[in-house]
């Protein structure tokens, strides 16, 4: 069924059968540990191997003399950043500073910074961007540490961290999205949405800026259920063919009316909905479920403790929803001063230790391969809720044109909202720019 089948069969599958294998699954990770930075090159590279995930031992990188590094990161893993940061510099004797950079806007400020030697030495990114910033040349090669790489993390991530052949990324996180609910408002997770909204009228209250359910409208990444649930697609067969997009059919227009349906009870506007206002209704109560991913997992831990619970997406016209999955990467910039910092942290960064800790402080699932066998992840009742979810997700496309595809659709989805506009209008013009872009102009 065009890129729906085959690639969850290729790439989402690997990420969930991974992790149920072991008894768990699914999305986000990263950590590490250490030491005093040690002065010669064997004693370097022997625990870059050890705390960055028991790697075996090289002694083939150390870093530069003066080095430094520059990092970005998303606000909401700031913590895990730092934690890092702190352990590889003592490491290695590498100062770190952190900057805060959404990872979908990351590739787009390399390609304005890196040439000029105004961008991070690594860079943290959605699979879905490697195509075009490894086919802009902008960043260099996965080489010192392929083969430990490619052993230690799921087929899935390895996937999502190469591009025409090549492994770029330094896979440290597999990501989807479920449903979380307040178990105090709502006693059994929905099993369709036609279920949210039932609830939602009993609770949703605009004058109390109290609702039922909330998630980003206007996002295309949250809202590819309402497209893919009921028949549309993206790019074709192995979401390789940018010729063929499906984001307007029959299929994609039916669960795009479902979509519009749930306005009634979520009468706000798409951009009066962002991830800090949605955290905070969620968190006080006032919102009763809530679309997301697991980077939101520890914060809404520790607001509602045993209240929290997590379910796959309520079903789409009596379908199972098909969510977006994807990996979060590290990437080496190609302009970096210090190479072989930069590879040594990005090594570091990504490995067991490094994700277990990711999953301890933020919530995600890891992609190496013996940190999703700990028991810190096996045990995880929340983890195993994105397992089941990943089970049905369709991996992201990672060519260059998937860069074209977002400004598009997340310009439809609110006129659709907003604006009552007709689904099939709305996504017609869309794909017409989405065409227009592929035969002309570069990524957005």
């Amino acid at each position: 069924m065009n890129l729906k089948k085959l690639m969850v069969l290729t790439a989402s599958f690997s990420m969930a059968m991974s992790i149920t294998a072991c008894g768990s699954n699914n999305n986000n990770g990263g950590n590490a540990a250490a030491t005093n930075a040690p002065a010669n090159n064997a004693a370097a590279t022997d625990n870059a191997g050890t705390n960055g995930g028991n790697a075996p031992a090289t002694d083939e990188i150390v870093p530069e003399d003066g080095a430094s590094l520059v990092i970005w990161e998303s606000k909401e893993e700031r913590a895990f950043a730092e934690e890092i940061a702190k352990q590889f510099t003592a490491q290695y004797n590498v100062p770190i500073k952190i900057e805060e950079v959404a990872p979908p806007d990351q590739v787009g400020k390399l390609t304005q910074d890196g040439p000029s030697g105004l961008a991070a030495d690594v860079i943290l990114i959605p699979h879905d961007n490697l195509g075009k910033a490894a086919s802009a040349s902008l960043l260099l090669p996965n080489d010192i540490f392929v083969e430990q790489t490619k052993a230690e993390n799921t087929e899935a991530s390895i996937i999502g961290s190469s591009y025409d052949g090549e492994l770029y990324g330094y896979p440290r996180a597999a990501e989807t999205y479920a449903l979380f609910y307040n178990k105090s408002l709502v006693k059994e997770a929905p099993k369709s949405f036609d279920d949210v909204i039932a609830f939602s009228k009993t609770f949703t209250d605009k004058s109390k800026n109290r609702y039922g359910i909330m998630w980003e409208v206007g996002n295309m990444y949250f809202n590819y259920p309402f497209i893919a649930t009921t028949g549309g697609y993206l790019f074709g067969k192995d979401g390789t063919d940018k010729n063929d997009i499906g984001l307007n059919n029959e299929g994609a227009i039916k669960g795009l009316t479902e979509f519009a349906k749930l306005k009634e009870v979520l009468p706000l506007k798409s951009g009066d909905i962002n991830p800090d206002i949605k955290r905070s209704l969620f968190n006080t109560g006032d919102v009763a479920m809530d679309i997301t991913g697991p980077w939101e997992l520890a914060g809404y831990k520790e607001a509602l403790g045993d209240n929290l619970g997590i379910a796959p997406v309520p079903t789409i016209d009596g379908k199972t929803a098909i969510t977006f999955s994807g990996i979060k990467i590290f990437a080496v910039n190609a302009y970096t001063q210090y190479p072989n910092a930069a590879k040594l942290y990005a090594r570091f960064a990504s490995g067991k230790d490094a994700q277990l800790t990711l999953n301890k402080l933020i919530g995600s699932v890891p992609t190496n391969n013996e940190a999703l066998q700990d028991a810190q992840i096996t045990s995880d009742p929340y983890v195993s809720a994105f397992a089941e979810q990943a089970k049905n997700s369709q991996p992201m496309p990672s060519i260059p044109e998937m860069g074209n595809v977002w400004s598009p659709v997340n310009a439809a989805l609110p006129e659709i909202w907003d604006n009552n506009a007709d689904p099939k209008a709305a996504m017609d013009k869309a794909v017409e720019q989405i065409k227009d872009l592929n035969n002309g102009a570069s990524a957005q």
